[in-house]
């Protein structure tokens, strides 16, 4: 579904059993046909869809990195390293790129040794690593840094930082 947030309208619906970028490509191109010019986009973080409106400015919704976060992390973690990233988190809607990033860097050096710790599995004996759940929301977060405060940085285009403009 494309929608217009601040006309709160549905301009695309396609029915699919799951979503992809082609859907995506397909709800662009019959948009534009019919007149529509898209001033910038959020987006849910579907992985390849960012590079189909690489043209404009993209959003990634603040709503769906907590919950790639929340995935990761649950919603009450035990280690301390997961409750500190688990604010950071929370702080999205509430802080601005220059200080997210660099609270998040902080947060990576201060835990890099941690994050690097690994475990062999004896059976097969493998390793891995020992806190590959938040590794994988520092990554997440990391990825989508460029994207995340899109909206602070194109004030007059007035883009919400979460898909939800239903309210």
């Amino acid at each position: 579904m494309i929608r217009a947030p601040h006309l709160k309208q549905n301009l695309y619906f396609q029915g699919v059993q799951s979503e992809s970028v082609d859907t995506y490509r397909q709800g662009r191109i019959d948009l534009e046909k019919r007149g529509y010019a898209f001033q910038s986009i959020v987006l849910d973080g579907r992985p390849g869809v960012r590079k189909l409106f690489c043209d404009i400015p993209v959003q990634m919704c603040h709503f769906h990195q907590k919950q790639i976060a929340t995935r990761y992390l649950t919603n009450n973690p035990k280690l301390k390293a997961g409750i500190e990233l688990k604010k950071i988190t929370a702080t999205l809607c509430k802080t601005n790129e220059k200080d997210f990033t660099n609270t998040l860097h902080c947060w990576h050096r201060k835990w890099s040794s941690f994050l690097k710790e690994r475990s062999i599995d004896p059976i097969p004996g493998k390793w891995f690593y020992t806190h590959k759940r938040l590794r994988s929301v520092y990554r997440s977060l990391k990825i989508n840094l460029p994207y995340l405060f899109t909206y602070q940085k194109y004030p007059e285009l007035n883009i919400p930082n979460t898909t939800n403009s239903l309210a």
